[in-house]
């Protein structure tokens, strides 16, 4: 059937050598996606490129400045370039392909990272049974984060054929029978799933943003840091917070979002025609997030240019639901050790 893969569809692929190098096997498989996981092959990178007419090896041989050994833990410096091979290798066929995403806990600590594949002329894009290694250029824009070999930083979700996004009319019909999105508002599914942000209590912390600090976070050490020596606490002024120019924030959805077992979701990173400011990354959400009353979202926002003042209950991000080929026969929770289930405004696992 056509649509994105499943959790058993990945054990399939996994048998039968079309996904290559996992080296936690299962633990790596999530209900419509696989964590993808950093070799000890690093480069330090002049410039950030694409490969679309050679490999991504061809291009590193005159782009690189150093060559870095994962086995050994490194530490990667803010705003500096590094490229990793990613354990994986696909060789695919049967007409799949698919994309790519940052994970939670990457987006939560600002790291930029973007998948980039062989002969392939977009970031994230997996192209039609695609065969051959898998790299990924990594960029902290916030801290300087330890890594090591074996890290797991992003995610490849695969589909039959093609991406079969839901139009709006199938949202609102899903929505009336068993919401996706709960709230009071109207209008609310546009071109997606239109989330807000909750600014509505100027006595309560509605948002964190990073300090600038010299001190490095381990990526592998979960609830060991003491967010306050990372993070300032914001509370609203008047229902409204400034977004500064290259501050990275992050902020909670004011509304609740479901994921049904059926479905599969994805955050738009930027979207214009809301505002000069990008929900940091991209992100997956696997069937099962927020069932059965709804989780809310996390958004990571920051802006580039101008600085922009958001006020309580405005647009600021919007969910994708696609089709999957199947129901999953897991889902995202606490049987599977998630992460983010029944989230509120949460930093990433690293903070106590």
């Amino acid at each position: 059937m056509i649509g994105a893969l499943v959790y058993d569809d990945y054990l399939s692929l996994l048998k039968n050598n079309k996904i290559i190098g996992l080296k936690d096997n299962k633990s790596q498989i999530q209900p419509s996606s696989v964590d993808l996981s950093l070799s000890d092959e690093c480069y330090e990178i002049k410039t950030s490129f694409l490969s679309p007419n050679c490999r991504v090896r061809d291009k590193l041989k005159k782009n690189y400045s150093k060559k870095i050994n994962l086995k050994n833990t490194k530490i990667f410096k803010k705003n500096k370039t590094y490229i990793v091979r990613l354990n994986e290798k696909l060789n695919l066929n049967s007409n799949l392909n698919g994309h790519c995403n940052p994970k939670s806990s990457t987006g939560r600590l600002d790291i930029f990272c973007r998948t980039i594949l062989d002969y392939c002329d977009e970031y994230e894009k997996i192209p039609k049974n695609y065969k051959g290694e898998m790299f990924l250029e990594i960029t902290t824009r916030s801290f300087n984060i330890k890594f090591n070999e074996g890290d797991k930083l992003n995610q490849m979700r695969l589909n039959k054929k093609t991406s079969l996004y839901l139009n709006d009319e199938s949202l609102k019909k899903i929505n009336r029978i068993n919401p996706l999105i709960f709230t009071n508002k109207d209008n609310i599914i546009d071109n997606g799933l239109k989330l807000s942000v909750d600014l509505s209590n100027d006595n309560k912390v509605c948002a964190y943003v990073a300090k600038n600090i010299s001190s490095f976070i381990d990526f592998s050490k979960i609830k060991f840091y003491n967010f306050s020596k990372f993070w300032k606490p914001i509370k609203p002024n008047k229902k409204t917070l400034i977004i500064k120019k290259n501050n990275f924030y992050i902020l909670r959805s004011k509304e609740k979002i479901r994921i049904p077992n059926n479905l599969a979701g994805e955050m738009i990173a930027y979207d214009t025609s809301i505002g000069d400011f990008r929900v940091h990354y991209a992100g997956f959400f696997d069937p099962g997030f927020g069932d059965t009353k709804g989780s809310y979202a996390v958004l990571e926002v920051k802006t580039n240019e101008l600085p922009f003042m958001i006020e309580d209950g405005q647009t600021i991000a919007r969910i994708k639901y696609e089709k999957l080929n199947k129901k999953s026969s897991i889902i995202y929770g606490s049987k599977i050790k998630s992460n983010y289930q029944n989230q509120k405004l949460a930093l990433s696992k690293h903070f106590k």
